[in-house]
């Protein structure tokens, strides 16, 4: 492997050809001696390379247009329709609404096909996709809007709220644009869409262009951006879904995790689109909603968090069938030892344990199909490489708990972030997990380096959800701590202290949880609230949370 001296060059001495016109995301990559070292042996691309057009047009000139590439909505689309459907958009992105190689465009909906379609003709567009989940609200858009410097955006109509909120008072957002996420297909982007041609000439991309600012779900203070090339989306698909998944055009994928979150976007969009198999997607992708599309459809790989598949082995003991299921796929928090057992008894398939981060995209280390084991997150994919270390970055003694840091094809590219030093050191990625490598070299999640909670699957900032209750009048001081929970992992727990004269109730509880709901995303509100006298400080006024968990 050629050694590389990142710290005698900028990092553009060691990218490709650009596509992009707008180059915004290019000119606020960090510079290239703080990247992570990337291994790219057995990943190669050509130089120039466009994402949307290989997941889509690629996949019918390979014979795959008459297979079925999207479930939703309650119908069947094929490789073909969907190649046409992109297609139509982008040619309304580029000829009606003006969007430029390199601009990023916020598209902000819930699991649908009109989203993905969207996130296809943005990318063959050559424009920089920024997914935003459902549940934001205007203050968040509006951090996203403000670090991207988004001028545009797509909005599944029936959300469009908060983001008209967000862009009133933006001095970067100046257009949005709505679309039908529903079967209907009634909204101005769709019937722009409706007379333009099936064909589009996708974007000449570099293979080096930025394709994706994947938003950190857990960030304090302004949000972290993470840049991903239009390579990195086909990487994850070749070194994961292909190893490990083993997908063939026959696969069904379904399962719970939003497209705006990137792991969302590889196991529901990415994975299946680039071998040709289907994915069946679900807004509301409860356990019982997610069963009922297992039977219907004849799922055969799931994923989601070790809480829903809990909820599924309860199903299946009042009859479910899920004997489409070949592979479970569960991440997000650690799988539980009881969990795999179970799962592994009752269904006689595979659950796969996983770790992955926005940062490296997706899943990087993994149980395998032929090597699983309880209380395990597996070892690294072929091309990655995973040590567990002390703060000093030396490896220590198998057995011994550390810091874990990674490497491979993919690492941490913040956007225009000096948080970038503290993610990637000495050409590692700092994932901030504590593991254990055992003896036979299997990883062994231990806990989350930081105060951030891991609840059911979402990054919580314990930091931001104190100031929603901050803002509540009731409220005079408040610590927020991840507190143990068998069905979660963690759930949000708030220690409050009360401003005089006001007295704790289960009705106060109930109207602080429903106040923190309305400023900022509802899965972060606190599950349990605790009213004190006072909270634990340091001499200095520092609030001690660890002695409140």
């Amino acid at each position: 492997m050629m050694a590389i001296d990142r710290e005698a060059c900028g990092s553009e001495a060691m990218l490709g050809p650009t596509g992009h016109i707008d180059t915004f995301t290019r000119d606020n990559l960090p510079p290239l001696g703080e990247w992570p070292e990337l291994l790219m042996d057995g990943f190669d691309y050509p130089e120039w390379l466009n994402a949307g057009f290989e997941l889509s047009d690629r996949m019918v000139e390979k014979g795959f247009g008459d297979h079925v590439a999207l479930i939703g909505n309650g119908r069947r689309r094929t490789y073909k329709e969907l190649a046409d459907w992109t297609n139509r958009i982008a040619h309304a992105l580029v000829e009606d609404f003006g969007v430029k190689p390199g601009n990023r465009v916020l598209i902000r909906s819930g699991n649908n096909p009109a989203m993905i379609a969207c996130w296809l003709a943005v990318t063959k567009a050559g424009a920089v996709a920024v997914n935003t989940m459902p549940m934001l609200r205007a203050g968040e858009l509006s951090k996203v809007i403000d670090k991207a410097e988004i001028s545009f955006a797509l909005c599944d109509t029936r959300l469009l709220e908060e983001l008209v909120t967000a862009a009133k008072d933006s001095r970067f957002l100046k257009q949005v644009i709505g679309f039908d996420g529903t079967a209907n297909h009634d909204a101005e982007l769709d019937r722009v869409a409706l007379n333009k041609p099936v064909r589009f000439e996708a974007v000449k991309t570099g293979r080096d262009d930025v394709a994706l600012l994947g938003f950190t779900s857990g960030s304090t203070g302004v949000p972290k951006a993470t840049m991903h090339f239009h390579r990195d989306i086909l990487i994850i698909a070749d070194a994961y879904a292909k190893e490990v998944l083993q997908v063939t055009p026959d696969d069904v994928f379904i399962g719970s995790p939003p497209i705006a979150f990137t792991f969302g976007l590889g196991g529901l969009v990415i994975f299946p689109l680039r071998f040709g198999a289907s994915t069946a997607l679900l807004e509301n992708a409860s356990p019982k909603n997610m069963v009922e599309i297992i039977q219907e459809y004849g799922a055969t790989i799931s994923f989601t968090a070790p809480t829903a598949y809990r909820a599924m082995l309860a199903a299946m003991e009042e009859g479910a069938d899920l004997s489409s299921l070949r592979i479970a796929v569960s991440a997000g928090e650690t799988l539980p030892g009881p969990i795999f057992e179970e799962w592994t008894r009752k269904t006689g398939k595979p659950i796969l344990d996983g770790i992955g981060s926005t940062e490296m995209l997706h899943i990087f280390i993994s149980n395998r199909l032929s090597d699983a084991k309880p209380k395990s997150t597996g070892k690294p994919l072929t091309g990655y490489e995973a040590r567990v270390v002390d703060d000093e970055m030396n490896e220590v003694p198998r057995g011994t708990i550390g810091k874990l840091v990674v490497r491979g094809p993919i690492g941490c590219r913040y956007l225009a972030d000096h948080r970038q030093a503290d993610y990637v050191r000495d050409g590692w990625n700092l994932t901030g997990d504590s593991f254990i490598q055992d003896a036979e070299g299997y990883f062994h999640f231990a806990a989350r380096s930081d105060d951030i909670i891991l609840s059911a699957g979402y990054n919580i900032a314990g930091p931001e959800v104190e100031a929603a209750l901050l803002s509540h009048a009731d409220v005079l001081e408040c610590a927020v701590v991840g507190k143990p929970d068998e069905e979660r992992g963690h759930i949000v727990q708030a220690h409050v202290v009360l401003a005089p004269g006001v007295s704790g109730s289960e009705l106060l509880v109930k109207a602080l949880q429903d106040h923190v709901k309305a400023v900022i995303a509802p899965y972060k509100y606190p599950r349990s609230i605790i009213f004190v006298e006072a909270l634990p400080k340091t001499e200095s006024g520092k609030i001690q949370r660890f002695r409140l968990k």
